[in-house]
């Protein structure tokens, strides 16, 4: 199995971690900041990443904003007060899960 599917499971977790740290972002700041973190590792793509944005903003964790930069309309995503417990929630779920795994696969480091 390749880390891009493991990664593809985290991508939600991935995208509210990042708009809590930062105010908004654009989907292709997203894509660049992932590939930044991880020194290329993890490459979203387009075809991920829209989805599961459109699916956050319906799901009514995610804001968009579009603003006009350089004669180009941009969509700016950011966390609704309920984008923001859910990411809580998320790096919750992934802290245990993480654990979980450790005590598995280290049982000498749980």
């Amino acid at each position: 199995m390749s880390n891009s599917k493991l990664y593809r499971g985290s991508l939600n977790t991935i995208i509210l971690k990042l708009l809590s740290q930062h105010d908004k972002m654009y989907g292709y700041e997203i894509t660049q900041k992932v590939k930044a973190l991880t020194k290329g590792e993890l490459n979203i793509t387009e075809g991920a990443l829209y989805p599961a944005l459109h699916k956050l903003e319906a799901e009514g964790l995610l804001d968009v904003e579009v603003v006009k930069v350089d004669n180009r309309m941009r969509k700016y995503y950011k966390l609704t007060q309920s984008g923001t417990k859910e990411t809580v929630n998320k790096m919750e779920a992934l802290a245990d899960y993480i654990n979980t795994m450790q005590a598995l696969l280290n049982p000498k480091l749980a």
